[in-house]
C-alpha cells in the first residue's frame, strides 16, 4: 500500500491538470449539447483505458454510459474477487447566471487552495478521486483486492431517465457486492460523513394560456386574465404563508418524524445552529415549515419548490402587454414512504381544481425517483468508517441528506445492491450555483480514502 499512496502524491500534479481538463467539458445535459457531451464521454473513455480499465461506452436512447472495469474474464481468473461498482455522472447543471461567475465556469480556475468550476464537485471531481486510487494501483502493479467497475453516467441532472433500462440489459456484467458513490457532502472540511438517507424528487412543469398572443395591456387589459397573475394566485395556493405547510390534499400522506435518538443526534452539531445557517446563506431570517427546524426541513420533511417561472417581457425598459402565457417549474422533495407518482397525483389535482377558468392549464410530469434509507450499521458502513478514520483522522458522521441520487433506488430495485454513499463535497461548494468549487484537500483526501477502501471492504 505504501506505492500507492507514493504514487498518489508525486503524480498529484498530473492529476489536477487532467482534472481540469474533465471539467472543460460543457456537458450540460439539461440543455441538450449532444456534442459538448458525447466529447467529454470520449474524453473519460480514453482516460479510463490510458489508466488500464477495460472500458466500454454504452449507447442509450439518450446519453452514452460508460463501464471501465478492472475485471477480467473468467478463464483467466485465478480467484474469485469481491466486486463493487463506483457510480458516477460525466453531465453537469446549467451554469446560468453566468454573470455571477467570478471566473467562467468551464475555464477551471484554482483560487485560495479551491478548484472553481461547473461540475468541480458536482460530480466530476468526485468520482474521478476514485479512478485515480484504482490508478495508482494499477500502475505500481499492487494487487487489487476487489474488482471494481466504474458506471459513470451522462443523465443524472435529468433524471437518470435511461440508466434504469441500461441496469437491467447489463445485470450479468453488474453482478456485485454492493456500490460505492460519493455525490453527497460532508458537514465540514474535517468532518468525513457517511449518508443514510436520500430524499427523493418529483419534477411537474406548468403553463397557463390566455390570448393567442401578447396583446396591448390598454386596449386589452382587464377585460382578459392576465396568465401570469393567474399563474401567481395558482401557485400561491400550494403553500400556507404563514406556517409553511403545503396546502395540497393528501400531500403529506405516510410522511413519518424522527425517532428521538435521531433528533438528538441531528441536532447536535455545530454547523446546525440557526444562527450559523443563516449566516452562512446571508437571509435576513429562516423560513419553514412551523414545528420543525432548519436542519429538518431540509433532511426530513417533504418540500415544495417553484425553480423557475418565466412570462412576458424580459427585455430592458417596459413593454405594455398582457403575456400570452405563463410557466412556472416545479419539484418537490419527498421522503420515506412518499411515491413520485401519488405525489404528483395529488398535485396536479390540486392545480386543476384551483386554476381559474379563464386560462387554459397545461400540466408535463418531469422526473421523478423515491427516497432512498439504508442500514448504517451494515459491514460495509463499518468497512468504510475504518478506511475514513484512517485517512480523516477522524470519525465519519451518519447523516441525512436533502438531495436526490435517482440511481440509488434503481441499483436497489433492478440489481438489489445497498449503496454506500460516502460524500467529498462541502455545503458551501455551491453544487448548482455559480461559483461551483471543489476542496483540493478533499480531492487528495478522496483519492487516498479510495485507495484504503478497497482493502476493507474485501476483508468483509
Amino acid at each position: 500500500m505504501q506505492k500507492v499512496h507514493t504514487y498518489l502524491k508525486k503524480e498529484y500534479p498530473r492529476f489536477l491538470e487532467e482534472l481540469k481538463g474533465y471539467l472543460s467539458f460543457p456537458s450540460v445535459s439539461a440543455q441538450g449539447n449532444k456534442k459538448e457531451i458525447q466529447k467529454c464521454a470520449q474524453w473519460l473513455l480514453a482516460h479510463c483505458r490510458g489508466i488500464g480499465l477495460s472500458a466500454t461506452l454504452h449507447k442509450t436512447d439518450g446519453n452514452p454510459v460508460l463501464v471501465a472495469t478492472t475485471r477480467i474474464g473468467a478463464a483467466m481468473r485465478t480467484e474469485k474477487k469481491p466486486h463493487f461498482i463506483v457510480y458516477g455522472h460525466y453531465d453537469v447543471q446549467p451554469p446560468e447566471p453566468l454573470e455571477l461567475w467570478k471566473t467562467p465556469p468551464f475555464v477551471p480556475t484554482i483560487r485560495a487552495g479551491k478548484l472553481f468550476a461547473r461540475g468541480a464537485s458536482d460530480n466530476k471531481g468526485q468520482h474521478f478521486a476514485h479512478l485515480k486510487a484504482v490508478e495508482a494501483y494499477f500502475k505500481t502493479k499492487t494487487l487489487l483486492p476487489c474488482d471494481i467497475s466504474f458506471v459513470i453516467e451522462g443523465e443524472e441532472e435529468v433524471g437518470s431517465a435511461n440508466l434504469a433500462l441500461f441496469l437491467r440489459k447489463n445485470k450479468k456484467i453488474l453482478t456485485a457486492d454492493g456500490v460505492i458513490i460519493s455525490d453527497t457532502t460532508m458537514p465540514a472540511l474535517n468532518t468525513p460523513a457517511i449518508t443514510y438517507a436520500l430524499r427523493g424528487i418529483a419534477a411537474l412543469e406548468i403553463t397557463l394560456r390566455g390570448a393567442d398572443r401578447d396583446v396591448h395591456s390598454g386596449s386589452y387589459g382587464g377585460s382578459i386574465e392576465n396568465p401570469a397573475m393567474a399563474l401567481s394566485h395558482l401557485l400561491a395556493t400550494l403553500r400556507d404563508k404563514k406556517t409553511g405547510r403545503i396546502l395540497v390534499r393528501g400531500f403529506y400522506d405516510g410522511v413519518s418524524t424522527l425517532t428521538k435518538a435521531e433528533r438528538k443526534v441531528l441536532h447536535s452539531e455545530p454547523e446546525n445552529d440557526p444562527a450559523y445557517y443563516r449566516d452562512f446563506l446571508k437571509v435576513p431570517c429562516l423560513f419553514g415549515e412551523k414545528g420543525f427546524s432548519h436542519i429538518e426541513q431540509t433532511t426530513i420533511r417533504p418540500t415544495m419548490e417553484i425553480n423557475g417561472l418565466a412570462s412576458g417581457y424580459q427585455g430592458v425598459g417596459s413593454k405594455t402587454i398582457v403575456p400570452a402565457s405563463a410557466h412556472a417549474k416545479l419539484t418537490m422533495r419527498l421522503v420515506p414512504h412518499q411515491k413520485p407518482s401519488a405525489v404528483i397525483a395529488t398535485v396536479r389535482r390540486h392545480l386543476i381544481a384551483h386554476c381559474p377558468k379563464s386560462v387554459t392549464l397545461e400540466i408535463k410530469r418531469g422526473h421523478g425517483t423515491e427516497p432512498y434509507l439504508f442500514e448504517p450499521t451494515s459491514n460495509a458502513a463499518r468497512a468504510a468508517t475504518r478506511a475514513i478514520e484512517r485517512v480523516f483522522g477522524a470519525s465519519p458522521r451518519f447523516i441525512r441528506e436533502g438531495g436526490s441520487i435517482p440511481v440509488v433506488t434503481d441499483f436497489k430495485k433492478i440489481l438489489g445492491l445497498d449503496c454506500l454513499l460516502i460524500g467529498l463535497a462541502l455545503p458551501d461548494d455551491n453544487a448548482h450555483s455559480p461559483n461551483e468549487k471543489f476542496e483540493l484537500a478533499n480531492f487528495k483526501r478522496g483519492m487516498t480514502l479510495g485507495a484504503e477502501l478497497w482493502q476493507e471492504l474485501s476483508e468483509i
